[in-house]
């Protein structure tokens, strides 16, 4: 984890994400550890959306012209 920001990084994040995804698909899981899992990839997916929507607003504010 990426301690600087006391979040992970987008790749680690997704590569969790990932990991739980096959978890619960694979349906080995507790009805208890699914939904630790779950709501450990609720976490997740909301951490990606944070880096993918602030690499958008620095993306787009390079794009703009300069005034």
């Amino acid at each position: 984890m990426a301690a600087k920001e006391g979040k992970p990084s987008y790749e680690e994040a997704r590569d969790e994400l990932a990991g739980i995804v096959e978890s619960l698909e694979d349906g080995s899981a507790t009805l208890e550890e699914s939904l630790k899992l779950w709501e450990r990839g609720e976490e997740l997916a909301k951490i990606c959306q944070e880096w993918l929507d602030g690499a958008k607003k620095k993306l787009d504010a390079a794009k703009k012209p300069a005034q």
